[in-house]
């Protein structure tokens, strides 16, 4: 999701197990040229939760990247090997020598689900309205040093018309960066870059995006029968879709269900064709299963604590109950216990597989090492140092999840471990559900969260700054200013010094976890669902949204 992501990831979000995140599959890609099947082209599958958004410039999980990644393009969309390729872009840009300036002609068959064509004019509205204030979008910061002007803009030291980005004529979009990035392809294939239909999206005022029929596809299929809130929707085929010839199935039935055995029991009574990820009792049931999938996915998992609550400093602002807390949990235990599902414990934000040196043979997950490690006795130490420093003998502290089956099990193995682990710690529950505990998070209503992020390009940089002060997805008061330094520098004083630009995140990803204990990592995600053989061509990715189905097809 996460997502981050994913999605994503993010994405990113919590539905552990439950939320599908980006990994790229292997057995289960078969060429789309055998999508000629006569059987029906109708996929039925499951999510673990709803939709809180259908506005690609305002989604922030992985369940509504989801949706963008099958209804949306971009100027890039990813392939069955994770590689950002043209999409509504008509080939590769022009390049200034600077590498500052690109130039992205515009295929003149795509079109909006309405007839429209897709102009130039339509990114530029989108990526205005993403970095305007006034949208309030939290992934506004995948523009911040990247576009030119769009930081400046963002701190309402000028106005979004002064973003670098140009429609020359309706065909030629003009680009301005602030500095090279050599990342951009896979950023742009990234939802919050895709073009927005201006008149539709006006005309739908606070409307838009809030149910299938205030939304615009401009991808390989439509949203249909989503009412808001509800736990049941459709994908259908977009017949205005450029390229719809390669799309095969018809129609994509979805509906939510939070409860593994439920997806399981669908499965096994042929009402599906896809389950969602499983929980660890049914992956360990399933392991060998002839229809299991395993993934490994590059989504991260931590606790999130929040030092700044209602205006005023939670115990959480203190560095050695954070740092106590961060090293009171048995890691391995809770992978291999509660997941079971190919996960892995992490002592690190940036995960394994997602980002390498510039030689690229080391993997950044390698050389940062392990900078947050389960150790009781040192953390009842820095835990003890925190309570005597806040003049207390104890503290009640909330964990906020999400209210899946999987969420509640993980909220309990925690509250277990914490507590026995530090003297003096009450952990109070709370679960809600997905879109309830987003808002809790965007508001800063909670003390400790279960978080999960999944790569949004590959890079480091995907991670690292979600975290720079005030940033739209740190929502945790976290604030170090040599840290901010350091992502800042990676972004523009050495956006073109590979070899120092790696130095400095490896920098900022010790300070983040080991000096400061801002997160407490946990995890690196795996996951296993069940899918029906005659499924075909279900592409997984590595970053951006989870999954996508345009090549996918029925074969019986």
């Amino acid at each position: 999701m996460k997502k981050s992501k994913f999605y994503l990831f993010t994405v990113l979000t919590l539905a552990l197990a439950l939320v599908l995140s980006a990994c790229g599959t292997g057995d289960k890609k078969e060429s789309a040229s055998k999508g000629s099947s006569s059987a029906e082209q109708v996929l039925n599958m499951i999510e673990p939760t709803e939709i809180p958004t259908g506005d690609p410039t305002l989604a922030t999980d992985t369940a509504s990247f989801i949706v963008i990644g099958q209804t949306m393009e971009g100027l890039y969309t990813l392939n069955d090997k994770d590689l950002p390729v043209p999409a509504i872009a008509d080939g590769k840009p022009e390049v200034s020598k600077d590498g500052t300036v690109y130039t992205f002609k515009l295929r003149k068959d795509a079109k909006w689900a309405n007839g429209e064509p897709v102009t130039a004019n339509d990114f530029v509205f989108s990526w205005r309205r993403a970095v305007d204030p006034n949208t309030g979008a939290q992934y506004a910061y995948m523009f911040a040093d990247v576009v030119k002007n769009a930081s400046a803009i963002m701190e309402g030291k000028a106005k979004p018309e002064d973003l670098g980005v140009k429609a020359i004529d309706d065909n030629t979009l003009e680009v301005t960066l602030e500095q090279p990035v050599p990342y951009l392809d896979s950023l742009l294939a990234f939802g919050t870059f895709v073009p927005l239909n201006e008149k539709f999206v006006k005309e739908k005022g606070d409307k838009f995006g809030t149910n299938s029929d205030n939304m615009l596809a401009n991808g390989p299929f439509k949203l249909a029968k989503w009412d808001g809130t509800g736990l049941t929707w459709k994908y259908e085929k977009n017949d205005k879709y450029y390229d719809k010839d390669a799309v095969k199935l018809k129609e994509i039935n979805v509906q939510v269900s939070k409860t593994p055995n439920t997806a399981v029991n669908l499965y096994n009574t042929g009402k599906v064709d896809r389950t969602g990820a499983l929980s660890a009792e049914y992956a360990k049931q399933y392991a060998n299963n002839k229809d299991a999938v395993k993934m490994v996915e590059s989504s991260s998992w931590y606790l999130k604590f929040n030092q700044l609550r209602n205006g005023k400093e939670t115990p959480l602002a203190n560095v050695n109950i954070r740092k106590g807390l961060a090293m009171a949990f048995d890691k391995k235990a809770y992978t291999e216990t509660v997941l079971s599902n190919g996960s892995f414990p992490s002592n690190g934000l940036v995960p394994k597989g997602v980002a390498k040196d510039p030689s690229g043979e080391k993997d950044f997950r390698d050389e940062s090492g392990d900078l947050s490690t389960y150790d009781p006795k040192q953390a009842k130490e820095y835990w003890e140092k925190g309570l005597k420093e806040l003049g207390v003998k104890s503290l009640e502290l909330e964990l906020l999840s999400d209210d899946t089956e999987n969420a509640k099990k993980t909220s309990e193995f925690f509250q277990d471990q914490l507590q026995k682990n530090l003297p003096g710690l009450k952990l109070k529950l709370t679960n809600v559900p997905f879109k309830i505990r987003l808002q809790k998070q965007d508001q800063q209503d909670y003390d400790i969260q279960m978080a999960g992020w999944g790569a949004d390009y590959l890079d480091a940089m995907t991670y690292l700054d979600l975290f720079v002060t005030n940033g739209g997805n740190n929502k945790a008061g976290y604030s170090n200013k040599k840290y901010d330094q350091l992502i800042n520098d990676a972004k523009v004083k050495y956006a073109n010094d590979p070899e120092k630009r790696w130095e400095v995140l490896l920098e900022a990803e010790k300070i983040l976890i080991q000096d400061d204990a801002a997160i407490a990592p946990i995890y690196q995600r795996g996951h296993l669902t069940l899918t029906q053989p005659y499924v075909k061509n279900f592409e997984e990715h590595l970053f951006g949204p989870d999954y996508t189905m345009k090549n996918t097809y029925i074969e019986k």
